[in-house]
């Protein structure tokens, strides 16, 4: 073999073996506070850094959201209630309702022979006077026939 070949193999074989190598994990930037030490009030900013272990980082964040200050509900929640149950009804609703299925699915009831008498002369008088009055109220630019 020439001798760059060799070269080339050799170092090659020197970066593979150094890769292979355990690396030695990095500290941290800062030094993280213990977890049981946090508050709400803690700086979390440390725990969210990229070279903090994603179990630490998880637990950290899971100790800031225990607390109760963010478990309150806001007005925004519209439909986290149980709508599968049904609500009741209210005292009294159900009688309600019969009464007035009643009143408008019963059969009409027969005509008296008090409706059946002969209209009074007042009456006839005023049916005929009706039209007369109508044909004075009408506005005559309105009118079609006026034109």
């Amino acid at each position: 073999m020439s001798e760059e070949k060799q070269d080339f193999l050799r170092r090659w074989s020197r970066l593979k073996q150094e890769a292979a190598k355990p690396v030695v994990a990095e500290k941290p930037l800062v030094e993280l506070p213990p977890l049981d030490s946090l508050t709400f009030e803690s700086d979390f900013k440390a725990f969210l850094h990229s070279k903090v272990e994603e179990t630490v980082k998880r637990a950290a964040l899971k100790k800031l959201f225990a607390d109760p200050r963010f478990n309150v509900m806001d007005g925004l929640d519209t439909y986290i209630d149980d709508y599968t149950k049904a609500d009741p009804f209210p005292e009294g609703l159900l009688a309600r309702i019969e009464e007035v299925r009643d009143k408008l699915l019963a059969p009409p009831a027969a005509p008296e022979q008090e409706d059946e008498e002969e209209e009074t002369p007042a009456q006839a008088e005023q049916e005929q006077k009706a039209p007369e009055e109508a044909q004075r109220n009408v506005d005559r630019a309105q009118d079609p026939k006026a034109v």
